[in-house]
């Protein structure tokens, strides 16, 4: 399978009169592992320091250091970023995964109507 996109602003490339991205299936498949890969590594190792940092952040508040905040905003800023990246990984597997298999569908539409098509075509000539 392979997808041509048109430019954002609609016009059409310079060089060839089409548009300016081809993606292959295998291309999209790749991406869409990797993405999985790194949401899977994100999900099962990128969360191992929050409850040690966040713990020690209380403490050190408690005992009235001023490390103690900087510590807190260091744990909550890691954990809207880490949310933010496992998240987006995710979200671009599962759009690669959707896109994939929409396409494949639309491909064997098409393909069906101009089966039927050529057959037509066969009792013309």
């Amino acid at each position: 399978m392979e997808r041509e996109l048109g430019m954002a602003s609609g016009a059409a490339a310079q060089d060839s009169g089409g548009g300016d991205l081809i993606a292959h299936a295998d291309d999209l498949g790749v991406i869409g592992a990797d993405a999985y890969k790194l949401y899977d590594g994100f999900r099962r190792d990128g969360d191992h320091a929050r409850a040690a940092t966040f713990e020690a952040a209380r403490a050190l508040s408690a005992g009235n250091f001023t490390s103690g905040a900087a510590l807190m905003k260091v744990h909550d800023t890691w954990q809207s970023q880490y949310t933010t990246l496992r998240d987006a990984c995710a979200q671009i597997s599962n759009h690669l995964d959707y896109s994939t298999a929409r396409h494949a569908k639309d491909d064997a539409r098409v393909q069906g109507a101009l089966t039927a098509v050529s057959v037509i075509s066969d009792y013309i000539h």
